[in-house]
């Protein structure tokens, strides 16, 4: 079976649950944790030379780190997978902007504002984290539009591995104060996920905590 190493609350780690969940794929867990320095182990660094989660372990033993890596190798041979050259580089292109301009200032603004509890989010560096971050929703708004009232942000037919990469750290936003009423499509859409077969909440069988900081298990 698929192992998981995870944090308990790694947006990156639940993008590979949620895909597992809606693929229908058993995958056991096994979450560390940053506070107690389980990543700076050499019994997980020898496993992840790049020293973070998500690592998923296959079946004949080998380790496969990085969550885009991981959610296409999941996906394979599946309509979130799709076939076709132009429609893999539309979900590529979905899944480097995800990396390099939506997931970056979003998970700034929660790390610190809302888990550390520390930072005035009117000063910098979080008032600039702000601005990107409404300007890549603003981006992932005017595509989900575009796409219709049941589109998918690399398909206006059917969701891809580009909307499970976009969805935990839109779906968090508002922890680190980024509000999403002005988002009409996007609060549409991340509706449309979590009403899909198979969806998983960050947290195993309780949604309601997909914005928690408490730390009770």
């Amino acid at each position: 079976m698929l192992m998981l190493y995870d944090t308990r609350r790694s947006g990156n780690a639940w993008k590979v649950r949620l895909m597992a969940g809606l693929l229908g794929v058993p995958l056991q867990r096994q979450s560390l944790s940053i506070d107690r320095g389980d990543l700076a182990q050499e019994s997980f660094t020898r496993i992840a030379p790049l020293g973070q989660v998500p690592v998923l372990r296959l079946p004949d033993g080998q380790h496969l780190a990085e969550s885009a890596a991981i959610l296409q190798y999941l996906a394979w041979g599946t309509p979130w997978w799709p076939e076709g050259r132009e429609a893999q580089a539309q979900v590529l292109s979905w899944l480097s902007f995800e990396q390099d301009r939506h997931m970056k200032p979003l998970a700034q603004l929660r790390l610190h504002l809302a888990l550390h509890q520390r930072g005035n989010p009117q000063e910098e560096p979080f008032a600039g984290y702000a601005v990107a971050a409404h300007a890549a929703l603003r981006i992932l708004e005017a595509r989900l539009q575009a796409q219709g009232p049941q589109g998918w942000v690399a398909s206006q037919q059917t969701p891809t591995i580009a909307d499970v990469a976009l969805y935990p750290y839109t779906r968090m936003a508002p922890m680190g104060g980024i509000a999403l009423q002005d988002y009409p499509a996007i609060l549409a859409w991340l509706g449309r996920i979590e009403q899909l077969p198979g969806y998983e909440p960050l947290f195993p069988g309780q949604p309601d905590r997909n914005l928690s900081t408490a730390e009770h298990p």
